[in-house]
């Protein structure tokens, strides 16, 4: 033994040192799986990879656009951060027109680039053109962290139809429920990402933009009431 080893005392670990620091990385491992699962149960993209299938509510009918570079990337949504609401542009059409036109483009002959996650048709009906777990080519450089809501509308004002507009803002606030969003900051226009005169008619009247998304509010709030009622 060297002689500046001699007379050193071996320490022994104090057994409920042991016994904290055990607890402590227990404790550690059980937030984490806890965390975990809870992120499965609430729907968060990206954990199965392009073209996984999340929940989505019993009004929306899936009709899936194939993938291609044009309209459906098959590229991940690894977080949804916001809502994006638009408004089609092309008044009196129906959301199976604007899906089938978005599927359209996957020939390339247009060379458009443009998509979106659901569409909201003239009577209410929803069409999901896109995964949850995939990006949609619709809000520029949000389309990584969004999801992507059209709307049709009747005439050139762009102003919703009323079931067009209260299924909008159910879906709006079903999302918003689903991915922990808040409807004051993070349920946006298209116009906020890029001043884009979309969705018109509420780029025109910003008073009616906020009552949308007071309305999206009160309807997230019932939500979780029912929630809550059914735990």
């Amino acid at each position: 033994m060297e002689p500046y080893e001699r007379g050193r005392r071996r320490r022994r670990l104090n057994p409920r040192f042991v016994i904290l620091c055990l607890s402590a990385v227990l404790l550690a491992l059980t937030v984490a799986v806890i965390t975990v699962l809870i992120g499965k149960s609430r729907g968060l993209p990206g954990e199965g990879g392009p073209g996984e299938e999340l929940p989505v509510p019993d009004y929306v009918e899936k009709d899936y656009l194939p993938v291609n570079q044009w309209s459906r990337p098959g590229e991940p949504l690894e977080k949804i951060r916001g809502v994006v609401i638009h408004y089609v542009g092309n008044p009196g059409t129906s959301a199976q027109a604007n899906r089938n036109y978005f599927a359209s483009l996957a020939s390339g002959q247009e060379e458009i680039y443009a998509s979106s996650h659901f569409i909201v048709g003239l009577e209410g009906e929803v069409l999901q053109c896109i995964p949850l777990a995939e990006i949609a080519y619709a809000s520029n450089s949000r389309n990584e962290d969004t999801v992507s809501v059209e709307i049709c509308h009747p005439d050139e004002e762009g102003r919703f139809e009323r079931a067009s507009y209260d299924r909008a803002v159910e879906l709006t606030a079903w999302l918003c429920w689903e991915f922990s969003l808040d409807p004051e900051e993070d349920v946006i226009r298209h116009y906020d990402v890029t001043g884009k005169n979309c969705p018109r008619y509420y780029v025109e009247h910003p008073q009616d933009w906020e009552g949308f998304r007071k309305d999206v509010s009160a309807a997230l709030e019932a939500l979780l009431e029912t929630v809550q009622d059914g735990a």
